[in-house]
C-alpha cells in the first residue's frame, strides 16, 4: 500500500459507498464481515490483503467518522438518509480519524526530476489499511473535490456522490428516475385527493 495522494484520496468515497441502497427498499452493508472487507481492500487499496475481525471493526469504526464528517461537509443540505438518526459526533469522528491516520508515521521523501521543480512524496513505512483510508479521507477532506460532496436524496438512495455538472441532484441516472417517478406518484395522489 502507498500513501493516498489526490489521484486516490477517491478511496474514502468509495468507503462510504460499502453503505447502499440494497434494491429491496433497505440498506446494504459490504463490510458485514472479514471476507466482505477482504474483498473490498483487495479491488480497492491492497491487492494481497486479508482483514480479521480487529480489522473490520477498525475499519467500519473509520467508515462511521468518514460518514459523520461528509454530513457535515454537505451541509446546509441534508446528510445520507442512512445516517441522518445516527452520526458520530463531528468530534469523535475527527479523533477517530486523526487516531486512525497516525497508526502509521509518514516519511516525506523528495523526487526532483531535471526538467521539473522539486516534489514532496509522503510514503508510508508499513501496510496499515486504517491508516491508508483514513489519510485518503484527509486529503479528500482538505481538498478541492470535497465542494462537490452531495448526498444522494433520491427514494431509497444512501450515497454520497461527487456531483460532476451543476444540474445534478442525484448520484446515478436509476436515482435521477426513482425521483422523477415518486413526485409523479406524488402529484397524482394529491390530485386525487382534492
Amino acid at each position: 500500500m502507498q500513501d493516498p495522494t489526490n489521484d486516490d484520496a477517491r478511496l474514502a468515497l468509495d468507503l462510504a459507498l460499502t453503505i447502499r441502497h440494497d434494491g429491496h427498499g433497505g440498506v446494504a452493508d459490504d463490510l458485514t464481515d472479514p471476507a466482505g472487507l477482504t474483498t473490498w481492500a483487495q479491488a480497492h487499496v491492497a491487492p494481497g490483503f486479508v482483514a480479521g475481525d480487529a480489522e473490520l471493526a477498525a475499519v467500519r469504526e473509520l467508515r462511521a467518522a468518514i460518514r459523520a464528517l461528509f454530513a457535515r461537509a454537505v451541509r446546509p443540505g441534508e446528510p445520507s438518509p442512512a445516517d441522518a438518526a445516527r452520526l458520530m459526533p463531528v468530534r469523535d469522528a475527527l479523533d477517530v480519524l486523526n487516531t486512525a491516520a497516525a497508526r502509521t508515521p509518514t516519511v516525506p521523501v523528495l523526487h526532483w526530476a531535471e526538467d521539473a521543480e522539486p516534489v514532496v512524496e509522503h510514503t508510508a513505512p508499513s501496510d496499515d489499511l486504517v491508516a491508508v483510508l483514513a489519510r485518503a479521507t484527509i486529503t479528500f477532506l482538505t481538498g478541492p473535490d470535497r465542494q462537490r460532496l452531495r448526498a444522494c436524496h433520491a427514494p431509497r438512495c444512501v450515497r454520497y456522490f461527487l456531483k460532476d455538472h451543476p444540474r445534478q441532484e442525484w448520484c446515478k441516472p436509476a436515482c435521477g428516475n426513482r425521483a422523477r417517478v415518486a413526485r409523479h406518484h406524488e402529484r397524482h395522489r394529491q390530485g386525487a385527493g382534492s
